[in-house]
């Protein structure tokens, strides 16, 4: 059994009926088991991915920047082990997509055992470079601080920031946002997973909502009304209505997403009370 903290005197127990990885990397401790929802990732028992949800939370991080950036030919991605929403913006059509993670041993867990995401020979493949996707294994915060490269998306995908020190806490803070910004293409996007929208676990979003907002001209919000997460999205420049140009770009979205429609990214796109309040 896993005991997933939730909140303050909260937490969720999976039931996991077969044990497939269970190591502590440089980094974190890593499971990955077999639940009810498939097989599943956890890192330091909070829930990461499942076989039956992972496509849910992946489409609503990135699909809406495919349709809110301006063009979608290089992209950056931070963490996300999986590698799913790498091959997402290979499918929508980027040419290059550098993607860094800091865990080489959980990213190759994670192509040699979850049915989603790379597969070993993709994972090799992008180690050498050979293809759209190069894989690196570094510090995110140093590849922002230390690259030349512009990006039409840059996508952070870590676990939620926490309340107590951790060593991602980093990558959330204005200070990295404004870094990420400052690496963009005109029209260019800055995504990241935000935390959850439930009022007794919604500290991530509040302060990443105040965050996109004192660092970008255009803020848009993306709470799944299927998972427990919610993300956000920033635009150096002002759009009037950035749900608007979202919902006009879908039909000629190279990726075709499978959990999102028009109506999804128009009932999803108005942040819970709590946090647009947190703004007054």
């Amino acid at each position: 059994m896993i005991k997933e903290p939730l909140g303050a005197g909260l937490n969720r127990l999976w039931d996991v009926e077969d044990v497939v990885v269970d190591t502590t990397t440089e980094f974190q401790h890593l499971v990955i088991a077999r639940t009810a929802q498939g097989l599943s990732l956890f890192c330091d028992d909070d829930r990461q991915s499942t076989e039956f949800s992972q496509l849910t939370y992946h489409e609503a991080l990135m699909v809406p920047a495919l349709l809110l950036a301006d063009r979608v030919d290089r992209v950056l991605v931070i963490g996300s082990s999986e590698g799913v929403v790498c091959r997402m913006a290979v499918a929508a059509g980027a040419s290059v997509v550098d993607h860094i993670d800091i865990d080489e041993e959980a990213v190759k867990l994670c192509a040699e055992h979850l049915p989603y995401g790379y597969t070993q020979a993709e994972l090799a493949a992008a180690e050498q470079g050979d293809g759209a996707i190069r894989v690196r294994y570094t510090d995110g915060w140093e590849h922002i601080r230390t690259t030349s490269e512009r990006y039409d998306i840059v996508l952070v995908d870590l676990p939620d920031e926490r309340e107590e020190e951790a060593q991602h806490n980093r990558l959330y803070g204005e200070e990295f946002l404004r870094m990420c910004k400052a690496l963009l293409t005109p029209g260019g996007v800055v995504v990241t997973q935000a935390g959850c929208q439930t009022m007794w676990r919604n500290g991530t979003l509040i302060r990443s909502w105040q965050r996109f907002n004192d660092v970008f001209g255009t803020v848009a919000y993306y709470g799944s009304d299927e998972h427990e997460w919610a993300y956000l999205f920033g635009r150096a420049d002002e759009v009037a209505d950035p749900t608007a140009l979202m919902t006009e770009r879908l039909p000629a979205c190279g990726y075709r997403p499978e959990t999102i429609d028009d109506l999804a990214l128009l009932g999803n796109s108005i942040p819970p009370y709590l946090v647009r309040h947190s703004l007054a």
